[in-house]
């Protein structure tokens, strides 16, 4: 069995991406800061019938992120999926005439550090196996910059760069990389936006592996 890593594990679209991938025959690793919480949602996804353990890490802790993913391979086999979608904290989205150089090193670190990290922890695994889809999550300033939220606009863009030089240098190994920009607010009563749905659409950028830059919904005017 192989293993869906979930950075950013939460009751929402977490949850629902990790049900999805566990109902189709992989383990969950869930990954976030709380370790209470990872319990909960790993009681929640075994009474469904999933193989689900938490590990704790922050990802603005390098040294706890890279020994989360890797016990997550020990415990649960080999990352073959990997989600990275936490959710950036709130004074990362200062105005932009409000936004000092040492504002964005958080931003920064949580966008671009936290991935690069997180992929180079389970590249050597999804070689091995010969496949891997590393997923992406993101607002929609990562592709249009909002003026009152500089830090994630910033960081947003950069973290859209790498993984797009990802997606072209991986295809070649059998490794899809893909972004799903989400424009709105995820809730449970939105059309394209529930958690549910964009769980359905995350998975099936991973079956299907057409394409890097995919949208829940377009982007509004």
């Amino acid at each position: 069995m192989t293993t869906f890593a979930l950075i950013g594990a939460g009751p929402g679209l977490g949850l629902a991406t990790a049900r999805r991938f566990g109902t189709a025959g992989h383990s969950v690793a869930l990954i976030a800061r709380n370790p209470q919480r990872l319990e909960e949602l790993a009681a929640e996804l075994a009474r469904d019938g999933v193989q689900a353990r938490g590990f704790t890490a922050d990802v603005l802790d390098i040294e706890s992120l890279n020994e989360a993913l890797y016990a997550a391979a020990t415990a649960l086999g080999p990352v073959e999926i990997l989600q990275y979608s936490p959710v950036p904290r709130a004074d990362f989205m200062k105005p932009v005439l409000d936004t000092t150089a040492d504002d964005l090193d958080a931003p920064l670190a949580f966008s671009v550090k936290g991935p690069v990290s997180a992929v180079n922890a389970v590249l050597p695994g999804m070689r091995e196996l010969g496949r891997g889809t590393l997923l992406f999550v993101n607002g929609g300033s990562a592709v249009r910059p909002h003026p009152d939220r500089a830090g994630t606009s910033v960081a947003f863009a950069a973290e859209s760069a790498y993984a797009r030089m990802l997606h072209d240098a991986l295809a070649p190994e059998n490794i899809h990389v893909a972004q799903l920009i989400v424009p709105g607010a995820i809730r449970p009563d939105a059309e394209h936006s529930s958690p549910d749905v964009l769980a359905r659409r995350l998975y099936d950028i991973h079956h299907e592996r057409d394409g890097f830059r995919h949208y829940a919904e377009p982007l509004p005017d």
